[in-house]
């Protein structure tokens, strides 16, 4: 049977967490603070990853908002070493069109003290692929709203979540990522969204000494 879109939710109770201004204060601190830490990483451990735990953080992604409430999102989680190697293989060889010649000079400046290259080790070293897809109208499904915009609201709620839970991340968007739609059987309707690979940092794994804008240069207080 058909869900009828047009009839309002139920409601409950919103939420009252009742903490008072400095409890709030020392738990926006310590949350700031922590996701400070945060880096993009690509020396991975093959140390495996309870699956429990990231089936955890995409239940806090999945909390998201989003567009109308049809949460637009699908996470595929690949810990098969085989579809590894093939998202490796499809992801090289688009990282290599793009350092070749798709890439400007003025975009390939700006990666140059980063030291990326095509190569990317780390799609099979992470013990676990988490692929974010966008879920677009298909048969039989809602039409949704704010699609880019909400999947990238979860996108940041998973990072969170998965740096809260002490591990390790990248942000990989290899462009075109057609490829990751077909090596993982996804229907017409969903379009890659993100590649994050997660785990431990090896022992050895070193980050760039990058820092980040000050508050008043991010901030606008009106």
């Amino acid at each position: 049977m058909p869900v009828d879109l047009s009839a309002p939710y139920p409601t409950v109770a919103a939420p009252h967490f009742g903490l008072g201004h400095e409890e709030s204060r020392r738990r926006a601190v310590e949350f700031a603070d922590r996701l400070a830490l945060r880096r993009t990483i690509r020396d991975f451990s093959p140390e495996p990853v309870p699956m429990d735990i990231i089936e955890t953080a995409v239940r806090a992604a999945a909390t998201a908002p989003s567009g109308a409430n049809i949460q637009p999102w699908r996470f595929v989680v690949v810990t098969d070493p085989a579809l590894k190697e093939q998202i490796r293989a499809g992801a090289e060889i688009e990282e290599r069109e793009f350092y070749r010649r798709r890439a400007s000079e003025e975009w390939l400046a700006a990666l140059a003290p980063l030291g990326t290259d095509h190569d990317k080790p780390f799609l099979t070293t992470a013990p676990a692929l988490i692929v974010v897809f966008e879920v677009h109208k298909g048969a039989g499904e809602p039409r949704p709203y704010y699609v880019k915009e909400s999947v990238g609201i979860a996108v940041g709620f998973l990072l969170a979540a998965l740096h809260s839970a002490g591990l390790a991340t990248l942000t990989h968007t290899p462009s075109p990522m057609r490829f990751l739609g077909e090596i993982l059987g996804r229907p017409a309707n969903e379009r890659p969204y993100v590649l994050v690979p997660v785990g431990y940092p090896t022992a050895e794994a070193r980050v760039p000494d990058i820092g980040r804008k000050p508050l008043d240069e991010v901030l606008v207080r009106k």
